[in-house]
């Protein structure tokens, strides 16, 4: 496929995704502007809204969603008592997908993924097929609550026959997928965990954290060993300093939206400033 020159890739990572937004404002504002949208979970609702319209402006109503998401009644909102009551109810997961898919329905402008200004894919994990599932048409709002299904916090989302998981499980951050639609210059957008080491658990809880934080890193560290030699990768700097080890996965952990929004804004225009 050719046409997709520069790509916009949006990595998942959970709250630490507000950081994209910044990174976003900072690419428009230098006047780059993508022929493609790549995005896995929440870079996958991120990627949604930029590719319906690629401007500054969407990345100051972005901001504004984000901040709304961080209020209470969140997306992942609830008492503790709420949440242990749905997993007893459930057996699944912690929380229900109506404020999020309330959100989706509430502020894109756009129903189809075809209909989109920018071509955009997102990646889901198909519980049928144990494999990684590109939506490259049909509802939008379908396709990113599926690449954003986390396991045990959301219930997995059924489309047709098959259910999906969150997209981080198989290709969390899809610069492959990128360079496989004919990319050659790559905005890499991640949350800042890649070059942070890791903890071993000492929670049970913790385990499957830091098996899955393994996992995502593993791929990336794969897809950019094997990249062709026209094939020209940036990984902004998302200007954030998060919390050490596990701390840093907290899902919940929703207090600093905005100074992730500044810093990575401007740690990622200083690194394009920098550019020859």
């Amino acid at each position: 496929m050719t046409g997709h020159d520069v790509a916009f890739v949006l990595g998942g990572g959970g709250v630490l995704g507000a950081g994209e937004v910044g990174m976003l404002r900072a690419l428009l504002e230098a006047g780059i502007t993508p022929d493609l949208v790549v995005g896995t979970s929440v870079g996958a609702l991120n990627g949604a809204f930029l590719a319906a319209d690629p401007s500054v402006e969407t990345t100051v109503r972005l901001a504004e969603l984000w901040r709304q998401m961080s209020a209470d009644g969140g997306v992942f909102s609830g008492s503790v008592a709420q949440r242990v009551g749905r997993a007893v109810r459930s057996r699944t997961h912690l929380h229900g997908r109506g404020p999020l898919r309330q959100l989706l329905a509430d502020n894109l402008t756009v129903e189809r993924i075809e209909d989109l200004a920018v071509p955009f894919q997102c990646v889901a994990a198909s519980i049928e097929r144990a494999a990684e599932h590109w939506f490259t048409e049909g509802s939008l709002s379908d396709a990113v609550m599926a690449s954003a299904a986390v396991p045990g916090l959301l219930a997995p989302v059924q489309i047709g026959d098959e259910h999906f998981l969150d997209g981080g499980l198989v290709n969390s951050i899809p610069v492959s997928r990128a360079v496989e639609l004919g990319a050659r210059t790559v905005y890499v957008l991640q949350v800042g965990r890649i070059e942070r080491p890791l903890t071993a658990p000492t929670r049970p809880w913790e385990v499957a954290l830091v098996a899955f934080e393994i996992a995502r890193r593993h791929r990336f560290a794969s897809d950019m060993a094997r990249l062709p030699d026209d094939v020209v990768v940036h990984v902004l700097p998302n200007g954030d300093d998060p919390p050490e080890g596990l701390a840093a996965l907290r899902y919940r952990d929703l207090r600093r939206v905005a100074r992730r929004v500044e810093r990575a804004h401007e740690a990622t225009a200083d690194y394009l400033a920098g550019l020859p």
